[in-house]
């Protein structure tokens, strides 16, 4: 599954260096997925983009962004169970187009 970051954010943007996969962005910023920019996920605090969120498997044994955190805002997302398979295949998707 992927990490969330809950509304307990203060922004500090601690966890956006820690994501090997760039997949944290701060509130309002526009991502790039590929060679697409879409439209900030968050107006409001640090978001996590789904699509980019391996859990950090493939680089590390565990997510880094969740020790950063000073608020303990990033949870794991119940929405979006994943199994190491999946977000290794993730991973490898994000290896080919671009973090």
């Amino acid at each position: 599954m992927s990490v969330v970051i809950t509304d307990e954010c203060i922004s500090c943007n601690a966890c956006e260096a820690e994501c090997p996969n760039n997949a944290i962005y701060g509130a309002g910023v526009s991502y790039i997925y590929g060679t697409e920019e879409k439209a900030a996920l968050n107006e409001e605090h640090t978001y996590i983009v789904p699509d980019k969120c391996t859990e950090c498997v493939g680089f590390h044994d565990e997510p880094q962004c969740i020790p950063s955190c000073p608020t303990e805002a990033i949870i794991a997302d119940p929405e979006r169970v994943e199994t190491k398979e999946q977000l290794m295949a993730k991973k490898e998707t994000l290896d080919k187009v671009g973090r």
